[in-house]
């Protein structure tokens, strides 16, 4: 393996010689789009797990965070911008709840619906994840220059638009 081959070129070169019929063009864009994908994946889930969270829960405490004062929706709501069945949120909200990280309480506007806040603790606990998340995508970044980074963007957001 020369020094500017990956282990990928090698697997590439070895079904290029086993099977030079298929057109492997995309095979190493998307064999280094995954590794990339596990790398940050493993990054996020240390700084996840070091504020006492997993990727889930914090996406909804994220979710409270970013909607603005006074850090409060419906579970509707949430499922929504999460993408996510209202099951799987009602699991979230459970263990959220049970840390002290939210809290539910009677919709006033709907007496058969109820609201989800962040906690003090809970905007506490976001805020400091959020902000080692932050640093530590930055890091990851410095992999690349700028240059390559809003390239990549681009091309990304392209790819998932379609």
């Amino acid at each position: 393996m020369s020094s500017e081959q990956d282990p990928i070129d090698v697997i590439l070169e070895q079904w290029r010689r086993e099977r030079p019929d298929l057109d492997l063009s995309a095979m190493g864009v998307f064999s280094r789009l995954a590794q990339a994908s596990r790398l940050v994946e493993s990054a996020v889930e240390q700084v996840f797990r070091r504020h006492g969270l997993r990727p889930g829960e914090f996406d909804v405490l994220a979710a409270l965070r970013r909607s603005g004062p006074p850090y409060t929706l419906i579970p509707s709501e949430l499922s929504d911008v999460l993408m996510m069945s209202r099951a799987g949120m009602t699991n979230r909200i459970d263990r959220l709840e049970a840390a002290g990280l939210v809290e539910r309480s009677l919709d006033p506007a709907d007496r058969r619906s109820f609201r989800v806040a962040l906690t003090q603790e809970g905007r506490e606990v976001i805020d400091a994840t959020l902000t080692e998340h932050a640093a530590n995508l930055a890091t990851l970044a410095t992999r690349l220059t700028e240059q390559e980074a809003a390239t990549l963007d681009t091309v990304l957001r392209r790819m998932l638009a379609r």
